[in-house]
């Protein structure tokens, strides 16, 4: 860890009243530290200016099932970026399945979060970009491995997710993008098609916690 980066994370524990979550992907055991709760962390003035809400403080279904999904390949030092990246478990599969990861999101405190999640998990550092898909920076480049976790919950959204998975996308490589049916979806889908690529439907998985029960589908994106 860079002598820069420690005192970043270290003031996590003042800025935030953590909790943790406990979660086996496979044969993985994870504790992934966060804000207690993610509804303390609305902002009025966040949310006037562009509708922001901290959803990337929940760990969310659809990036367990996806982390289990990417925990099945086989990285070979190839290069794996995440969308909307929250607190980083798909991320961190893929990082300990051997990509090479750039794990991104819109909120700077998100990306420290699975900075943290990634050294505390896996004693390494995991690299990260702030990323508006309404203004996508130029220089990300390509990638073997483009993956999303439930980021289509708004309708706007769709083009935005799509162009930022086409645009990554390497001519060889595979997007996993998983959903659990939100409002952009289908038009995120026939988006991608629209822009030359095949999309099919890889794996539907039931996913369980407590009393709450989700099917998350994942869709493969390839360019055509």
């Amino acid at each position: 860890m860079s002598a820069a980066l420690a005192p970043m994370l270290a003031a996590l524990d003042d800025r935030f009243v953590l909790g943790a979550r406990d979660v086996t992907v496979g044969d993985r055991a994870w504790r992934l530290e966060h804000p207690r709760s993610a509804d303390d962390l609305i902002s009025e003035a966040d949310f006037a200016r562009d509708e922001r809400l901290p959803y990337w403080a929940d760990l969310w279904p659809s990036a367990i099932v996806l982390a289990g999904e990417v925990a099945t390949l086989d990285g070979g030092g190839r290069r794996a970026i995440e969308y909307g990246a929250g607190l980083g478990l798909p991320s961190l599969a893929a990082l300990d399945a051997g990509f090479n990861v750039t794990a991104t999101d819109y909120y700077d405190d998100a990306l420290l979060f699975a900075r943290r999640n990634a050294i505390r998990n896996l004693g390494r550092d995991l690299a990260t970009r702030l990323v508006d898909w309404r203004s996508m920076p130029g220089d990300l480049g390509r990638f073997d491995l483009v993956l999303a976790a439930d980021v289509l919950y708004e309708r706007p959204y769709a083009p935005l997710v799509a162009r930022a998975v086409i645009g990554a996308l390497s001519p060889d490589g595979t997007a996993l993008i998983a959903d659990p049916g939100r409002v952009a979806l289908n038009a995120c889908l026939a988006e991608c098609a629209t822009l030359g690529a095949v999309v099919r439907q890889r794996r539907s998985v039931r996913h369980e916690e407590g009393d709450a029960k989700h099917t998350i589908t994942i869709y493969e994106v390839r360019l055509g």
